[in-house]
């Protein structure tokens, strides 16, 4: 892989250029591929049939230059994307759709759509709007659930961040249960800060009924953090980020999070949200077997740089990230996780198996989706092809269960 890094990390690269690809119908659809395993760096013939991958096999040379093959991007933290909010009290399912649709293109098959802190009404309503737009199927495909970050967060200033205080509660088991009938029982991760009171109980319910809790937007103690982990909690939210701008150097909640050897992180590798120094340091303790990134991408990402009306905030868009003046905090990222792919590269000198791995194959285990991230026979074919030019993935073709989804002009 270190060799591979030398041919495409430098600015002297050709852009690749020739792809084998045919498609036949036979039994169903039929696609076979050449390109170069993102895994082991060999050339590779990647055969699909109807949603599924029937053969890897690799071949002995390539007279060609040739794409990446890996599997699909599976980003289970944003907001919305290209003017869509998923938070939006007017959602509709051709809403959803086009913002799904926009990801296809930035290699993203699979997201967890993501509704933060409202009030009760408000949330209900959201899951329900969202429940009722996963009835295009082809939505469906790459959604297979929803994140609720919020309402159950710390109410300090900085540690929730653009989160509105004003709507910010205690873990109440009784609404989540409504919210996750509302949500079709869709709700898969819910972000919790592990010192508010009820915290515990409700940690232990979600583990038990199957929901993935994540310490997020929170300052918990040591103490709190490991009584939460103990009660369940697995995952830390876009760690580093919902934190106050100042904080001790000792006792502070991110510490104990790293060295907590049960939590996995997300990290958001933006450039922005987190310093070089950061993602490296995070990287370097949890490894890449225990960091997911995420684009915590808002609805501005894609749009026009200005000020905006979201969620009752006014928020300041820039070329590179979304910021809550009034609070002096970020509010979210303006840019698709396929980002985060070549900055991880960049900052760390990983491998682009390992920055894949934290963009798809870990997110598909964290959430028990046995059915894609990782380039396997009898996964389903949620695969793209991409190239890395000047450290930043391009990506050229997108396949979603076997089916093309979207390919650069």
């Amino acid at each position: 892989m270190r060799t591979d890094r030398k041919i495409y990390f430098t600015n002297r690269i050709i852009v690749f250029v020739v792809l084998f690809f045919w498609i036949n119908y036979s039994n169903g659809q039929s696609i076979k591929l050449v390109a170069i395993a993102y895994d082991t760096g060999l050339p590779v013939t990647v055969e699909i049939t109807g949603d599924k991958i029937t053969k890897v096999k690799t071949k002995n040379r390539s007279d060609e230059p040739l794409l990446f093959v890996a599997p699909g991007l599976i980003d289970i933290q944003i907001n919305g994307y290209m003017g869509v909010d998923f938070s939006d009290q007017s959602l509709t399912p051709e809403m959803l759709h086009s913002a799904v649709e926009a990801l296809w293109a930035q290699g993203v098959t699979t997201i967890l759509p993501t509704v933060i802190t409202a009030s009760p009404e408000n949330l209900l309503n959201s899951f329900q709007l969202l429940a009722a737009a996963l009835t295009v199927q082809k939505t469906a495909l790459s959604v297979p659930g929803f994140h609720l970050e919020g309402p159950y967060l710390s109410p300090e200033k900085g540690f929730r961040g653009a989160h509105l205080e004003k709507y910010i509660r205690n873990p109440d088991w009784t609404e989540f249960m409504a919210l996750q009938a509302a949500s079709g029982n869709k709700i898969k991760i819910v972000t919790v800060a592990p010192e508010t009171d009820g915290a515990l109980p409700f940690i232990r319910n979600c583990t038990q009924s199957g929901v993935l809790v994540s310490l997020g937007h929170h300052n918990g103690t040591m103490e709190q953090i490991t009584l939460a982990t103990d009660a369940g909690a697995r995952f830390s939210t876009h760690l580093g980020n919902g934190c106050a701008n100042m904080i001790d150097r000792h006792n502070n909640p991110i510490w104990p999070q790293l060295s907590e050897d049960r939590l996995a992180i997300s990290i958001i590798a933006d450039g922005f949200h987190l310093n070089r120094q950061e993602v490296r340091t995070f990287y370097k303790v949890k490894g890449p077997e225990k960091v997911i990134l995420v684009s915590d991408a808002l609805d501005l990402a894609g749009m026009p740089p200005g000020e905006y009306i979201r969620s009752e905030r006014k928020v300041l868009l820039t070329n590179d990230v979304v910021k809550f003046p009034v609070e002096n905090v970020l509010a979210g990222a303006a840019s698709p996780i396929s980002i985060c792919v070549g900055n991880m590269m960049n900052f760390t000198n990983c491998s682009i198996a390992d920055a894949i791995r934290m963009a798809s194959t870990n997110p598909a285990k964290l959430l028990g989706l046995d059915d894609r991230g990782s380039l396997t026979v009898n996964k389903r074919a949620d695969l793209i092809l991409f190239s890395i030019e000047n450290g930043k993935m391009v990506v050229y073709k997108t396949i979603l269960a076997g089916q093309v989804v979207y390919e650069k002009k």
